[in-house]
């Protein structure tokens, strides 16, 4: 090869990789904006603000936390999805946001794989089935027995039809061949409120949003809906140790970014999130929460985003959900 056909060659890779570099050194040059797509207080909104409070004093700017809550997170979401694709806008999102909704919502105005790509994966608030204090089960297989004893008798409260705690109950249904009357809520504090008083019989719902009441004894906790016991709950056994297996309902949380950001920006905000997930100090505020942890880089995290949207996507067919 000649020395001016090297050279032709080397200024071509100049000038495509270039901007790229470019891109990567300036990189943040303004705050970064970390939108959760619910309103704040919540857990998930808990876990976004460690971990902003702690990139603000690595990455070089600030993260500001922008609540946009609406349409069970399709709002905040789609706004991401249409903002620049310059890393300066992210997203704490989750199973919900970046997968149910694409069969829950007739036009989500977004795609959550082909708009989005995965920075981090977090790991997952995991359900618990809770139920009132009264109610003659002590554990899964007794509350199997009752179900099926009186069928559509017992009612179960969710944080709203097509949820997590929904569909999570929708599985635990399909497996065990029980049928319940479902009664959906906004939210999961008037949900909890009405098992407490008694109105409703059962409900799989986050254990964060019950784990106060589960250790207060207003709420009888009889299964994790998760592979393994949670730290924080030691006591409370998981479906499969109780025989009910593939009914597992973890609701996983993972970081996202525009799809089309550069690809050296994209690393750079995966490698600072990650960083903060591990310290010490922000995995220990997020395991208080009950959140169970299970960080994944963007390469482990893809084939387990596409297995958990077309896990959920029969599931969600199976229970004949309709979109909204």
């Amino acid at each position: 090869m000649s020395l001016t056909r090297r050279s032709t060659l080397g200024l071509m890779a100049g000038a495509v990789f270039a901007p790229s570099l470019v891109r990567a050194q300036s990189f943040p040059s303004k705050p970064i904006t970390l939108v959760v797509p619910y309103p704040a207080g919540g857990p998930t909104d808990a876990i976004a603000r460690f971990v902003a409070q702690d990139l603000s004093g690595s990455i070089g700017q600030g993260v500001v936390v922008d609540n946009r809550a609406g349409a069970s997170g399709a709002v905040g979401t789609r706004a991401v999805a249409h903002a620049p694709a310059d890393g300066h806008t992210i997203i704490f999102g989750n199973n919900q946001t970046h997968g149910n909704n694409m069969f829950l919502l007739k036009e989500p105005g977004y795609d959550a794989v082909k708009d989005f790509a995965p920075l981090a994966g977090v790991g997952a608030f995991e359900h618990a089935f809770v139920v009132r204090k009264d109610l003659p089960a002590k554990d899964i297989k007794e509350l199997i027995a009752l179900a099926k004893a009186d069928p559509d008798k017992l009612n179960y409260g969710s944080t709203g039809a097509g949820s997590g705690s929904h569909l999570a109950m929708e599985l635990f249904m399909q497996r065990t061949g029980i049928k319940m009357t479902h009664v959906p809520f906004r939210g999961a504090a008037p949900l909890v409120q009405e098992i407490i008083g008694g109105r409703i019989d059962i409900a799989n719902s986050t254990l964060p949003s019950v784990l106060e009441q589960i250790n207060a004894g207003n709420l009888r906790a009889l299964a994790l809906a998760s592979p393994e016991r949670n730290p924080r709950a030691k006591d409370i056994p998981t479906l499969r140790e109780q025989g009910v297996s593939n009914a597992d309902a973890d609701s996983w949380a993972a970081f996202f970014a525009p799809a089309k950001t550069p690809a050296p920006v994209l690393d750079t905000l995966s490698k600072a999130i990650l960083a903060s997930l591990a310290k010490p100090n922000i995995t220990e505020q997020i395991l208080k929460l009950g959140f169970t942890m299970k960080l994944r880089n963007p390469e482990q995290f893809q084939p387990y985003h596409l297995q958990e949207i077309a896990v959920w996507e029969q599931i969600i067919k199976d229970a004949g959900v309709q979109p909204a």
